[in-house]
């Protein structure tokens, strides 16, 4: 069994660092003259990244010797913390907009975004208060569905759709992991759907962005500018690209091509097989991520496992999904690779918890 474990953890360390380091490339191939243009150097990005991986890759390997982290209250003090965190966005000179959402802080020149590591807190939080046998309806199925809806509400009051989302779909597919019922289910994706439309319809920029989901060259220059542009790097790349460092629609054409749309840039330098490649990595990723969870020694650990790997899984396929034209730009990162101090640093914070939650 000793050897069981080891194997899945090695190879879920070594995948993780992999896609680091792909991260790290395109991140620099993408941004490149996005930086020479706006801050007269072609680096900026590179070198924040890598500061940022670093860091989380620290904290990762602190995490996994902290015992603490699989203690209740721990989860429940950090889950009070982070919801006051999302508040902090709000205290001016500390809370700053980007892109029309008001959910960022920066400090001291470095910004982060506290929705990241909400997600994570509540995914501890509810792992614990589901290993726990509760009875009762108010313990077994309203605190849960609190626990997951007060912060998801805060962050879209911001407004941050994309990581609300995230946040709702994690935390509803670790109760599901835990054997809620199909009809609580049902019950709850209906009230969804209607929760959905009503926010969609309230919000003309979501609005915008649904119309061009259906047809994006209708506005192409305006509403649908980001979908098009994605599909004119993937659609020439062919079987093999254009080559490492041979975007062509990095020069301005798709905005911040370093951000949620770094895939299309890696479709079109390195073509299909480039990302049927990085495809598979991120399916090794998860797939030895859930073995883990499998083998975790505890109840909350594979609870804890399980809904995280669920969560990430999720985020992959949907920022991939917008990149190729299946999904309405949401906004959402693309783990490991996508430039972002916030996204890098929580995704390690995920991979050191994933290390801790499998360890006796």
């Amino acid at each position: 069994m000793p050897k069981l474990q080891n194997k899945p953890t090695n190879v879920f360390l070594f995948t993780s660092l992999l896609l680091t380091v792909i991260g790290y490339f395109f991140v620099y191939s993408a941004g490149s003259y996005w930086g020479k243009v706006h801050y007269q150097d072609s680096l900026p990005f590179f070198w924040k990244q890598a500061m940022y991986g670093t860091l989380g890759m620290l904290c990762a390997l602190a995490m996994s010797k902290m015992t603490f982290l699989t203690n209740r209250k721990f989860w429940k003090l950090a889950y009070i913390l982070s919801i006051l965190l999302l508040f902090s966005v709000y205290i001016p000179g500390l809370g700053i907009v980007r892109n029309g959402s008001q959910s960022w802080i920066q400090i001291a020149g470095f910004s982060l975004q506290p929705a990241e590591f909400v997600k994570i807190s509540v995914i501890g939080f509810l792992a614990c208060m589901l290993a726990q046998k509760s009875s009762g309806l108010k313990k077994r199925y309203i605190q849960p569905i609190l626990v997951c809806l007060v912060p998801a509400g805060i962050i879209l009051v911001q407004p941050d759709f994309g990581s609300a989302f995230l946040l709702i779909v994690g935390g509803f597919s670790l109760l599901f992991i835990a054997g809620f019922p199909i009809r609580f289910f049902v019950a709850i994706g209906s009230m969804g759907v209607l929760a959905l439309a009503g926010l969609i319809i309230s919000a003309p920029y979501r609005l915008k962005r649904i119309y061009a989901f259906l047809d994006p060259w209708e506005d192409a220059l305006n509403s649908g500018f980001q979908g098009t542009q994605s599909l004119m790097a993937i659609g020439p790349s062919g079987l093999f690209g254009h080559g490492f460092g041979q975007s062509r629609q990095k020069f301005l054409y798709l905005p911040e091509p370093q951000n949620d749309f770094i895939f299309s840039i890696i479709v079109e330098e390195m073509g299909f097989i480039g990302a049927f490649l990085l495809i598979g990595l991120f399916c090794l990723f998860l797939y030895t991520g859930y073995r883990l969870a499998v083998l975790a020694p505890t109840k909350v650990g594979f609870y804890a496992i399980a809904g995280i790997q669920s969560m990430i899984g999720f985020q992959i396929f949907l920022n991939i999904g917008v990149v190729i034209g299946l999904f309405p730009v949401t906004g959402v990162t693309l783990p490991f690779i996508s430039y972002g101090g916030s996204s890098l640093l929580s995704t390690w914070l995920i991979v050191g918890l994933i290390l801790r939650f499998s360890k006796d």
